[in-house]
């Protein structure tokens, strides 16, 4: 049983093991008449077994709501909102709930469109996902339904949103190079203007004040590129020829430092260890070597927010802006100097 309890169990669970439909269980867990007593027994002694616990959802989507919730994103890439999406998804749980997407790409007169659609098909409440951690202007003021803000956080303190702990997230990368012994770090980060750029430098400047050691050269701001990975490892590695690690914004830019410094003759992790950010797999475990990185963890924070979500509709709404930890993932981009 320790097992099957590794993740959060779902309705799915309880039909599935009590041998009905998902539909049955629901009603047999919430006291619809139109269960036989027989069958409203054998699905309470499974939820027993499974030591399911509803979620607020499941309580709040018998009061006559949609069971619909719109899912606002300006994220056209998918790169940040397709694991808040899955997150968020895996929350409403097998046949709970409908959610409707809507991909505002940025445009505010597309946002405020797509803001009146979902409102005219009676969604029950909305997740607005942002393109950056910078925070977005509210929508919630005039809405006749609850909104969490994911990612991006809204830039009204009484809203509820959710955000990544970046400077938290810098804090690990940069305690596992020390950890391997690296005392000459660097950081490469991408433009000044986004606040994930500045959370993540302000997050190793903690790190190494507390540890006692300098940081090495300034803080390089470019864009979010191998490009620009690239070309900062040809600056840094001419004016600090010593660095022995290099903290990196993102997985892109790390990629781009690490075709450089080969290269340059450089081994990694021997001669200078490197760290990237946003476990973005398609750079990070493909990378030669794998990429050691933070894994922000989206889907976690998608599937919070959608809790938080489930909350506000039962009119138990959290306000503010909440932080999600980060965790680092462990590849061979890193190891102690001098190893192979």
């Amino acid at each position: 049983m320790a097992g099957r309890r590794s993740r959060a169990v779902t309705i799915s669970d309880v039909a599935s093991l009590a041998g009905v439909s998902i539909a049955t269980a629901s009603k047999a867990l919430n006291g619809r008449e139109n269960v036989r007593e027989e069958t409203r027994q054998r699905v309470i002694e499974a939820a027993e077994e499974l030591r399911f616990q509803p979620n607020a959802l499941a309580k709040g989507l018998l009061s006559g709501q949609t069971r619909t919730v719109g899912l606002l994103t300006s994220d056209s890439v998918g790169r940040f909102g397709i694991p808040v999406l899955l997150g968020a998804e895996d929350a409403f749980g097998a046949g709970e709930m409908a959610l409707l997407l809507c991909d505002a790409r940025g445009d505010a007169i597309r946002e405020q469109h797509y803001i009146r659609t979902l409102l005219s098909r009676r969604v029950d409440g909305l997740i607005v996902v942002g393109e950056s951690t910078n925070p977005r202007p509210s929508i919630s003021r005039d809405l006749p339904v609850p909104v969490v803000y994911a990612y991006g956080p809204s830039d009204d303190p009484d809203d509820v949103s959710f955000v990544p702990d970046d400077t938290g997230g810098a804090k690990l990368a940069v305690r596992h190079l020390l950890a391997m012994g690296r005392r000459r770090i660097a950081h490469i980060t991408g433009p000044m203007h986004y606040k994930a750029a500045t959370d993540r430098a302000e997050g190793l400047r903690i790190a190494l004040s507390e540890a006692g050691v300098p940081q090495v050269g300034e803080t390089l701001y470019g864009a979010w590129s191998q490009r620009w990975g690239r070309h900062a490892a040809e600056v840094l590695l001419a004016a600090e020829p010593e660095v022995d690690a290099v903290f990196c914004g993102s997985d892109q830019i790390a990629a781009g430092f690490i075709e450089t410094a080969r290269e340059r003759g450089l081994r990694v992790p021997g001669d200078v260890a490197v760290v990237g950010y946003d476990n973005w797999e398609v750079l990070s475990a493909e990378t030669r070597p794998a990429l050691t990185t933070v894994d922000p963890d989206l889907e976690r924070l998608g599937n919070t927010a959608a809790q938080h979500l489930f909350a506000a509709i039962d009119g138990r709404a959290t306000p503010g802006i909440h932080t999600m930890p980060c965790r680092l993932v462990v590849r061979d981009s890193t190891a102690p100097r001098g190893a192979s």
